[in-house]
Order: structure tokens, then C-alpha cells, then sequence
């Protein structure tokens, strides 16, 4: 999907034959938004360096993220590697920003109370909810030695505010496969060595960091009144 017009269909056609490319639609809009088209080809995750396109897919509610700015250059040694590894945050990302809005307003003492209270109570599906479910979904499909996709959960929350994260992700039947409860620590090395292909975080203060190790991509919050 671009924003360029038909005419440069072409180009791009010939650099995805060129590279080998397994691709064979596209979407050509001359500068208009692609955010109405995102439903219409079941879409199940949005990249791009247009926030507003990105904002509109979340608003729709589709997993979608801002790809930070890098080098690829340094992200060549993990191109190659198998299988694909997906880092995801937690709060306003998998799950609803419900908590975080009370670590925001209230401090970290308000947010671990009321963590503790709610520990058994699952928390609200974030903006990559689903995204997680497919995922988990297609590696159900084959065998546990040979499964292509690898998960991580990197996210700033320690215990006691991890046993609403691991009984949330019972009760929604999913895989994560490594999870690392941080407590503060920086996200930065612990990506770097994940090895991850992508992370997703909805706030600028670590996806920047993490993209000069690693592909990041920045996760809007979803705006009310579009919803």
C-alpha cells in the first residue's frame, strides 16, 4: 500500500520482481489516505511513516505502528535469522492503556494497588490484541521444534503487577514465548539481544532507543471519539 499514484506502479513492480518479492497487490492512491482500504484487504498489521495513516488504522482497529527512523545497515545480522522474533509492550499496546492511565495520574503506588486488587481480573484488549491472537494462532500449526514466529513480552512492569500479565494471557489463550519483566530497566539491550525483527511500544521515549538496535515502531493510542 502506498501513497504514490498509478503511474509509479511499474517501478515498484519491477523492484518486487527484481528482489524476489512474493508480492502481488497493490494499492496506488496519489496522496490520499489508505486507512479505508485497510478493512477492505483484511489487513492484520499496518507499518508506516505516516502517522495519520497509522493513527486511522488504530482508530479502525487495526494493529498499526510509526516505523521509527534508522539504518538498516545495523539491523543486518538479524535479516537472516530464524525464526522471525516479534517484541511487543505491554500496557496501551497489548493490552488497554486502563493502567497505565492510573500509573500516569496517580504514581507507581497506585498503579502496583491496583494491580494487586485487580490480579485476577483480566485485563481489556489493546490495540495488538488480535494481532497477538493470530500470531499465536499460526504457531499452533506446526511443530514445536519448527515454529517460524518467536514472541516476547518487554514491558516495564515488575512484580506484583506481573501475575495480572501472565493470568490476562491465559484467559485469552495465547503464546507468549519469552517475557521479560524490566521494573525500569531499559528496554534498549534487552531487544538487542531478543534479536528482535520488529518492537512495538506506544511510547517515543523507548522505541527510540530501541530502534538504533533493533526495528521499532511507535503505537498511537486510539483516538475516543473516533472509535
Amino acid at each position: 500500500m502506498s501513497r504514490n499514484s498509478p503511474d509509479t506502479s511499474l517501478r515498484v513492480f519491477n523492484a518486487i520482481k527484481y528482489y524476489k518479492l512474493p508480492i502481488t497487490r497493490a494499492v496506488l492512491v496519489s496522496g490520499a489516505s489508505l486507512a479505508p482500504y485497510l478493512k477492505a484487504f483484511k489487513t492484520d498489521l499496518f507499518l508506516s511513516a505516516y502517522e495519520e495513516d497509522v493513527q486511522a488504522a488504530i482508530n479502525f482497529g487495526i494493529a498499526a505502528g510509526i516505523i521509527c527512523e534508522s539504518n538498516p545497515k545495523k539491523y543486518a545480522e538479524f535479516r537472516k535469522q530464524e525464526p522471525i522474533k516479534i517484541a511487543f509492550d505491554g500496557d496501551a499496546v497489548l493490552f488497554s492503556d486502563e493502567s497505565e492511565t492510573i500509573y500516569k495520574a496517580r504514581g507507581l503506588a497506585a498503579f502496583e494497588e491496583n494491580e494487586r486488587k485487580n490480579a485476577k481480573k483480566p485485563l481489556m484488549e489493546g490495540p495488538f490484541a488480535n494481532f497477538l491472537k493470530i500470531i499465536s494462532d499460526l504457531q499452533r500449526e506446526y511443530p514445536a521444534e519448527s515454529v517460524p514466529i518467536r514472541t516476547a513480552l518487554v514491558t516495564a512492569r515488575c512484580a506484583p503487577a506481573h501475575e495480572r500479565v501472565i493470568r490476562t494471557l491465559r484467559e485469552w489463550n495465547v503464546r507468549i514465548d519469552e517475557a521479560f519483566f524490566l521494573g525500569g530497566i531499559e528496554k534498549k539491550e534487552i531487544l538487542k539481544a531478543f534479536g528482535a525483527h520488529i518492537f512495538f511500544d506506544d511510547q517515543s521515549v523507548h522505541t527510540i532507543p530501541a530502534s538504533e538496535v533493533v526495528p521499532a515502531a511507535r503505537v498511537p493510542s486510539p483516538e475516543k471519539e473516533a472509535v
